[in-house]
């Protein structure tokens, strides 16, 4: 599992290709990894994230001061599968975590 941290995001083909040449399987922090050729992703939604910033900008600009305002945690997450880098590893996903990912990348 490859956490977040902002040296990963910016080697995350060197990370992704590491990855495949040793054919270990790799779960990462951000999709971008996927769309690079990584195995999976799943983590909070940035796009849910951003749009739920926006309320908090929006109520901060009407007056409300920012230390009263609560802590969020994130509600939407995402799984993405690469397919074909699954097969490249020589493995299988069970049919039911398929079902279950929001996007499944051919």
């Amino acid at each position: 599992m490859v956490l977040t941290d902002v040296m990963f995001i910016t080697e995350r083909r060197a990370i992704v290709e590491l990855a495949a040449r040793h054919r270990v399987p790799a779960i990462y922090f951000d999709r971008e990894f996927v769309d690079t050729g990584g195995l999976m992703f799943y983590g909070a939604s940035l796009v849910d994230m951003y749009r739920r910033s926006a309320t908090y900008v929006d109520r901060v600009l009407k007056g409300a001061r920012p230390a009263d305002l609560p802590i969020e945690q994130p509600t939407k997450f995402g799984l993405v599968i690469n397919l074909k880098t699954a097969k490249a590893l020589g493995l299988t996903i069970p049919p039911s975590l398929l079902a279950r990912a929001d996007q499944v990348m051919e």
